[in-house]
């Protein structure tokens, strides 16, 4: 209760701290940074721009605004805008250059998270959060309809147009025809192209110079070329004949309001900037307030009638402004005195605070001392009486160790006996030509496997007696020098086979050393076996000895694949195993060979670079001082019989395999299969099992299988879940979510067995999880049983129901991919000149792997399929349509009424008529 009190007692104290604290957090307002950057558009247009958004964010106090001006310059934009990044902005808002390249910052800055808000051009994908800008062509139609309007008969009229090709010209020029449309009497006489710039506007000006004076109106697409219209005519003394009609009528000193109200034009389309409205809809955003994507400005025609009214206006708002940023200028002053005045509040307040919680703190610590005090003595009991039974749990857990470790070995003694009955008769049957003629492929399978199987059982023997049982060594003075080399003779045959230069050197022929030959042989047996299967094909492996002050090095050298910093901290710790290159051994045979080394009274070492090889260092001492009497034999050193004994070494390593991806056979195969396996005896035992039936496709890691399953596409994917580079597992997530491949069932095959593993692969969407050892019927059952399904499903999928309401049982990534393909042929069936590249353009594959991807899963060509959809369509309009036979010709895609009745009568085993006929009777 005097804890629940005391407690109760520091909350009180605190507690108008914390109130204080959150008041002072609720008076912070949240400070933006808004990135802009501006590059199309005249100064003038860009200078108004930046007024109207200084106006809007003067409404929102405390925001950081960025600027950049790109001077027209793409580049310097996409720098700016990275700029922009580096420094931190919540969003952004662009007036992009041009569209295309623009397009990939601006898509990286939305990716990034950062709104993007785009004003007056679009980039070329749709990845922004809004867009503010006028209708270009909607500009035009009201020009062309002010024009049309305001003339008294037949006029004729003069377009001055932006630069060619730019959308904005072509909208403006478009929308300017539309609207003079409903005047027949007033035409366009002629065009030029100003390029936005008024030199130039005069220049083709001065080139049509003759024909100006029949001109009744001119409409040039921005106020700028609509001037230099102004002083061409006024040049050849024709301007009182001609009518001006600009667009932009931006304020300020020389925008289109003022040659508007000059007289310099007649009237100008408002062509807003959408500053205000950027800014208005950034905040909206920023605030996670309701707000429009798509943000078309409006607009009107300025003339003689409204100038003045518009003038007034802005003068009043520029007023206004200058009025909000004297105000912000007080406010900022009284908010610093306000700050200051409250930092000293805060300290009075949290300085009284504190005095009193310490107070508290140091009354509430008395007490508790006197209660530790009383309640130690009693731990301290119950810490002796743990202490003594874990004593006892020590002792009882030590000897139930030792019988596990017993139990352990004796079994793997036991394991001899039995490899043993296998190896003796399995040598006679190889010794009997016959039966190798018959099955040398799989007794030699056998043979390799128990030799393997045998070292692990020895290494694990070795290893318990090293470390458990503190075996000694029995040394004795020998040529190391002829040991070594007599080793390497045991692996030459095998370097070869894999034309791996195997070689010795050493600068004396005979150097003395003290060694127990038996256990040494193991450590260089190990270090061989390593470096020739860890080595490629034409790779070097290089055996130096040299000889030293007080003792001997023998390098082994390799030029295979290395080791990572990682897995050069592991190397020799007992049971490790790379993750990245599966091995076939226990795991323990560079611990033990550290263990033996160290049982001579030396060390071995590694240096290695990933792909750039290793190499092991074993030092021995010279001499025989170091060793005890018991580890000194009075026999001499002898490795006699150290051929069979490295048999058990030489059967770990891997033969050279040939396993070639397309195998002969007498008749094509309907399916194919592509098997990923990095052990190259199980694939190419796989691989034979399977090529008798199907089309066999081969990968030994996980990047090589992803790249065959995109170009080959198979029908099937058997695959490990161990693999170099890509596991298995990442593997079938990748293919099952991409569209190329996700129709592909794929089996996983492991060694991982446990009830956790066998989830996590079918959580990355495996179609089935088989472990290993497997039984060979029950997984080409297993494959013929998927292929199958695959088989029923697609005859769902190619029946004469729309996918669209037959594909509820695929996979979502295929029914997507039904959905969008049915989508695309059903809006394109009108379209004659409809083909398989306009639908490859819209998925965005290749048009190999659309084939191939349609025939997985509708089980015949795009052509076909096409062809099938029009006919259904003609045959609903047949029964439900007036419309005659050449109007659902064309309606379905066939250019030609003939061609399209002897299509029908293919199918329909009748004409379009008759079929009409049969059905309505």
């Amino acid at each position: 209760m005097r804890k629940i009190h005391t407690a109760y007692i520091l909350l009180a104290l605190l507690l108008p701290l914390m109130l204080f604290t959150g008041c002072q957090n609720k008076k912070e307002r949240t400070a933006y940074r808004i990135g802009f950057s501006q590059c199309v558009g005249t100064d003038l247009w860009r200078k108004t721009m930046l007024d109207e958004m200084k106006i809007e964010l003067s409404l929102h106090p405390g925001t950081k605004f960025i600027y950049t001006d790109a001077q027209n310059s793409s580049s310097k934009q996409i720098a700016h805008v990275r700029k922009m990044l580096r420094q931190g902005i919540d969003l952004l808002i662009i007036s992009p250059n041009e569209a295309q390249p623009l397009t990939e910052i601006v898509e990286e800055v939305y990716n990034k998270g950062i709104p993007v808000v785009i004003i007056d051009r679009k980039t070329s994908s749709a990845l922004y959060t809004a867009y503010v800008g006028a209708d270009n062509y909607q500009l035009g139609k009201m020009a062309g309809e002010y024009i049309g309007s305001t003339s008294k008969g037949k006029a004729s009229v003069l377009e001055v147009m932006g630069l060619p090709g730019s959308s904005p010209a072509i909208e403006r020029d478009r929308g300017f025809r539309d609207g003079l449309k409903q005047f027949p009497d007033v035409h366009i006489a002629t065009k030029v192209y100003g390029d936005w710039l008024k030199p130039n506007t005069r220049r083709q000006l001065a080139r049509i110079k003759d024909e100006l004076p029949g001109i009744d109106a001119v409409f040039a697409h921005n106020d700028v070329m609509a001037s230099g219209v102004s002083e061409s005519l006024q040049a050849l003394q024709t301007a009182s004949a001609a009518r001006i009609v600009g667009v932009d009528a931006l304020p300020g000193q020389g925008g289109g309001l003022q040659m508007i109200a000059g007289k310099v034009i007649d009237a100008s389309v408002l062509y807003p900037t959408g500053g205000k409205e950027a800014i208005a809809t950034a905040f909206k955003i920023l605030n996670k307030e309701p707000f429009s994507r798509e943000n078309i400005l409006k607009s009107l025609v300025i003339d003689s009638a409204n100038v003045q009214l518009m003038n007034l206006q802005w003068d009043k708002v520029q007023s206004q402004q200058k009025d909000i940023e004297h105000q912000q200028l007080l406010i900022a002053e009284q908010q610093n005195i306000y700050n200051n005045q409250q930092i000293v509040l805060d300290i009075i307040v949290i300085a009284l605070v504190l005095t009193v919680i310490f107070g508290g703190l140091a009354f509430y610590s008395l007490n508790e001392n006197r209660k530790i005090n009383k309640s130690l003595n009693a731990k301290n009991g119950e810490i002796m009486s743990q202490r003594n039974q874990l004593l006892e749990m020590s002792a009882r857990a030590e000897v139930a160790t030792e019988a596990k470790l017993n139990f352990f070995t004796n079994v793997s003694h036991e394991f001899r006996t039995p490899l043993t009955l296998i190896l003796s008769p399995l040598q006679d049957m190889m010794n009997n030509q016959k039966l190798m003629a018959m099955e040398g492929k799989s007794m030699r399978l056998i043979h390799q496997n128990s030799h393997r199987l045998l070292r692990m059982v020895n290494q694990i023997i070795d290893y318990r007696k090293i470390e458990y049982d503190k075996q000694s060594i029995k040394t004795a003075e020998g040529n190391l020098v002829a040991f070594v080399r007599d080793v390497v003779d045991n692996f030459r045959m095998h370097a070869q086979k894999q034309h791996i230069s195997l070689t010795i050197s050493s600068a004396e022929s005979d150097i003395k050393c003290w060694f127990d030959a038996a256990m040494l042989e193991k450590v260089f047996f190990n270090l061989l076996a390593n470096a020739i299967k860890f080595t490629g094909e034409k790779g070097r492996i290089k055996v130096k000895i040299t000889r030293l002050n007080d003792h001997v090095e023998i390098d082994v050298q390799d030029t295979g694949v290395g080791m990572s910093t990682e897995e050069l901290k592991l190397v020799f710790d007992h049971f490790y195993q790379s993750d990245h290159i599966p091995l076939n051994g226990s795991g323990i045979g560079l611990s033990l060979s550290k263990e033996i080394v160290a049982l001579h009274h030396g060390h071995i070492n590694v240096t290695s670079e990933k792909w750039h090889g290793s190499t092991f260092t074993v030092s021995l001492p010279l001499g025989n001082t170091h060793l005890s009497d018991d580890e000194r034999s009075v026999l001499p050193g002898n490795w006699a019989g150290m051929e069979t004994r490295s048999a058990i070494y030489n059967a770990d390593i891997k033969e050279p395999v040939k396993v070639t991806d397309n195998r002969p056979f007498d008749e094509p195969k309907h399916h194919s299969i592509l098997i990923v396996e990095d052990n190259t005896e199980l694939l190419d035992y796989l691989a034979d099992k399977f090529s008798a039936d199907y089309e066999v496709f081969t990968a030994t890691t996980g990047t090589d299988a992803i790249t065959k399953a995109y170009e080959l596409v198979p029908d099937l994917i058997l695959s490990d879940v161990v693999l170099p580079e890509v596991s298995g597992k990442t593997l079938c997530e990748k293919l099952k979510s991409d569209v190329r491949t996700s129709h592909i069932p794929i089996i996983l095959l492991t060694a991982q067995g446990s009830m956790e593993q066998q989830i996590s692969g079918i959580n990355a969407m495996a179609d089935l999880y088989i472990t290993k050892p497997f039984n060979m019927e029950h997984l080409q059952a297993s494959v013929n049983n998927l292929l199958h399904n695959r088989r029923l499903l697609k005859d769902r999928f190619t029946s004469d129901i729309t996918p669209l309401e037959r594909a509820s049982g695929s996979r979502q990534i295929d029914k997507k991919f039904l959905n969008d393909f049915a989508g695309i042929v059903e809006q394109n069936l009108s379209n004659d000149k409809f083909n398989v590249d306009d639908i490859c353009k819209v998925i965005g594959v290749s048009r190999i792997q659309l084939y191939r991807k349609v025939k997985a899963l509708l089980g015949c060509s795009i052509t076909d399929y096409i062809l099938n959809r029009r006919l259904k369509k003609a045959t609903y309009l047949l029964l439900n349509e007036d419309m005659t036979i050449a109007e659902i010709t064309y309606a379905v895609g066939f250019s030609n009424p003939n061609y399209f009745a002897t299509v029908f009568k293919g199918k329909y085993n009748c004409t379009p008529s008759e079929y009409k006929r049969k059905t309505q009777v």
